[in-house]
């Protein structure tokens, strides 16, 4: 509908500049927006304002002008100026209902699009170190990025997911110090327990796994375990694999899946990270300074030099990042955008500082970043903060386990992923009008449910050239009518700007809509074409729920 007002703008001024009513000949980037205030019209246009200087007009002046050109479209009821110079759209009822034709027509492609022209996307997110279950960021940042891939993927884009595992480096010689030690049985209260080792449930599992000789799947890998508590490198390899699977679960049950899962380990085995180290150091991006390699990071906008190699030999952790990001170019993937919590922040501009400092072609702005906030659980009033299992945080099983994967989504996305999170445990689970998703599911449900009465009295939603689509008239009906034509325009909207937030703000608005309207409207009349008209109607709320929950990775329930 933007579109539709914005080309019939720019025809106006057209005509205008024909007729010598506007002398500048110029075509400003016409913004066409969603007033504030119902009573301030459909669309609003500040255009006027835009040409009025360049005209040396009021902005009314130019206005009345464009006004003129405008009110002879067949499209709108009425076009109004306001204030200095804005310029008020009011469509046409029947321009609004030929939405409902649409909805129709497409079924669950509605809201879909090929803005992306079927340009290749790769989208990495959650990349959990596989030392312990899935936190809640780790949840959050599955929601978000799986939520975000559904965006791109319904707006054209050809999206790759993926999954990296740091199986390298401090954390997981920890871990596997922490399971050998239970292995041996230490316990941790113990003087020899290993420093900054792990101390949840899942260790004692890992340890009992283990000694018992059990194989841990994960992906390609296939590892039995050796049974010897003094292997520490199999334990190594055993605990990886284990974790990967446990985490793998957790994803399924959340319904996040991935096309590719990379270990940082391969980096090293492969000699990509040497590769790198020495392409940046023939490059002369690199210096030694007490021992340590450091690079240049500040001559790519970074606020310090940064070290890449300490003077015990091992890297500091953006280097691997470096090589890594370097196969995602080498992939031939253009658009990368990295899905991660907000601790990451500081890593951003290393990693594009070492990957413009390899001198091959990479943009300065590549990879983008979407980074969550933390998240907050609550319960009761109190937060929680202890998992049995994980031992020191709130697991994202927890939450499956608790208040359902379709709210434990819905939640996690609802707001802006910049936005602090407060899980509010008890909300979550409220069968009930206040409860969110199921004031969105709720709304989808009722739906099914009135199609279900009308059916047990003979009546089906018609088909479209059989439905009198000029009943639906009243306040309520061209409220519901005008938010579900917007609903491809919130899911672009959602997909360029990676805020499925969006999404869930539209489904809650339109649910409420409906409620609203049902509250005040029989949908089962008297009068069968009104009744063929409202059957038509909630046939295209209930799809439209439908397709924005399924962007969401969420349930439409038919009953509840």
């Amino acid at each position: 509908m933007k579109e539709l007002v914005r080309e019939l703008v720019r025809k106006s001024l057209e005509q205008a500049y024909a007729k010598g009513e506007l002398a500048s000949g110029q075509f400003p980037a016409v913004v066409v927006e969603t007033p504030a205030h119902a009573e301030h019209g459909d669309f609003a246009s500040n255009v006027a304002m835009q040409l009025a200087k360049l005209e040396k007009k009021s902005p009314r002046v130019v206005a009345e002008i464009l006004v003129q050109h405008l009110a002879a479209a067949d499209t709108f009821d009425k076009v109004e100026i306001a204030g200095p110079g804005f310029i008020n759209f009011y469509l046409k009822g029947a321009l609004w209902r030929q939405a409902l034709g649409e909805i129709d027509r497409v079924g669950a492609e509605y809201g879909k699009s090929r803005i992306g022209n079927g340009e290749k996307v790769q989208v990495e997110f959650v990349s959990a170190n596989p030392t312990g279950p899935l936190h809640i960021g780790h949840g959050r940042g599955a929601a978000i990025g799986d939520s975000l891939c559904r965006l791109l993927d319904a707006t054209g884009w050809d999206v790759s997911r993926e999954f990296y595992y740091n199986d390298a480096g401090q954390q997981i010689a920890n871990l596997a110090r922490s399971v050998q030690a239970r292995c041996l049985g230490i316990e941790p209260d113990d003087p020899s327990w290993p420093a900054d080792g792990y101390q949840g449930e899942y260790i004692k599992d890992l340890a009992r796994c283990y000694l018992a000789g059990e194989t841990a799947d994960a992906g390609d890998q296939h590892v039995t375990a050796a049974r010897d508590a003094h292997d520490l490198e199999a334990i190594r390899h055993f605990a990886v694999a284990y974790l990967r699977r446990e985490q793998d679960q957790d994803l399924e049950a959340f319904d996040v899946r991935f096309d590719v899962y990379y270990l940082e380990s391969s980096l090293y085995a492969d000699g990509r990270v040497a590769e790198v180290v020495k392409r940046l150091m023939d490059n002369g991006h690199t210096y030694e300074q007490d021992g340590a390699l450091w690079l240049r990071t500040t001559a790519f906008g970074d606020d310090k030099d940064r070290v890449m190699r300490k003077a015990d030999g091992s890297y500091t952790y953006f280097v691997p990042d470096i090589a890594y990001h370097l196969t995602k170019w080498e992939r031939g993937f253009i658009r990368v955008i990295n899905e991660q919590g907000a601790d990451h922040h500081s890593t951003i501009t290393r990693v594009r500082a070492g990957l413009q400092a390899l001198d091959l072609g990479i943009p300065q702005g590549w990879p983008e970043y979407v980074l969550h906030q933390m998240v907050t659980v609550m319960r009761g009033g109190e937060e929680v903060k202890i998992s049995k299992r994980a031992g020191s945080y709130v697991t994202l099983r927890d939450l499956i386990d608790e208040v359902g994967r379709d709210a434990t989504r819905f939640f996690f996305v609802m707001r802006k992923p910049d936005s602090q999170l407060v899980f509010d445990i008890d909300l979550a689970k409220q069968q009930t009008l206040d409860n969110p998703v199921y004031y969105v599911q709720y709304a989808h449900a009722r739906i099914c449910s009135i199609f279900e009465n009308a059916r047990e009295k003979g009546l089906v939603p018609a088909n479209l050239a059989s439905v009198p689509l000029d009943r639906l008239e009243t306040t309520e009906e061209m409220l519901l009518i005008k938010a579900l034509a917007s609903f491809p325009e919130v899911v672009e909207g959602s997909a360029l700007n990676f805020e499925p937030h969006r999404i869930t703000n539209y489904l809650q608005e339109l649910a409420g809509l409906f409620h609203s309207f049902y509250n005040k409207n029989r949908v089962v009349t008297e009068e069968p074409a009104l009744t063929a008209a409202r059957l038509f109607l909630l046939k295209c709320v209930a799809q439209t729920v439908r397709n924005g929950l399924a962007m969401l990775g969420i349930a439409a329930p038919e009953r509840m």
